[in-house]
């Protein structure tokens, strides 16, 4: 009786079935359990029975992981037709773009190309030209300004001078 209710509760608890299992939730030896007949077939057909439920247990598992699984799959493809069309269309728009660029190109002669690319370098000529004479007026404008403020100083000095004369004469 101790063996079965030990069974019972083992099941209960979804716990393993074994022989050590059952005698120390039993309170009797493992030689009890052996020397007994019944009691082993007892704990025999209840591990057949637990393996098989955990057998059971674990298909179940398998199946609904390869259910996961499938529908991740059929998840990715919709993904990939849906990129593969995104490329496409990507690639057609480039194919666009890059006919664009060949008419613009195919406007230009060679002749007009290079009378263009000879007034850039005459212009980048010009600007650097007028840089430089920019920057020679602007150092002539600083002499400038410093030599009229020595000379306001010195009129300013000149003016003091007449206007207070010498003591003494």
């Amino acid at each position: 009786m101790r063996v079965r209710d030990a069974i019972t509760r083992l099941r209960r608890e979804k716990a393993q079935v074994s022989i050590a299992a059952v005698a120390r939730r039993a309170n009797v030896s493992r030689t009890f359990l052996y020397d007994h007949p019944e009691a082993r077939a007892t704990i025999a057909a209840a591990m057949t029975e637990t393996g098989e439920r955990r057998a059971q247990l674990l298909a179940d598992q398998d199946q609904e992981g390869e259910a996961i699984w499938r529908e991740r799959a059929l998840n990715a493809e919709d993904g990939l037709k849906a990129a593969h069309a995104e490329i496409l269309a990507q690639r057609t728009r480039i194919g666009e773009l890059l006919g664009q660029v060949r008419d613009l190109e195919s406007e230009w002669t060679q002749g007009a190309v290079q009378r263009i690319t000879t007034e850039n370098t005459t212009l980048k000529q010009r600007v650097r030209q007028l840089t430089a004479d920019n920057r020679t007026l602007d150092e002539r404008l600083k002499a400038a300004r410093s030599n009229l403020r020595f000379q306001d100083r010195r009129v300013a000095d000149l003016e003091a001078q007449l206007l207070d004369p010498p003591v003494g004469k």
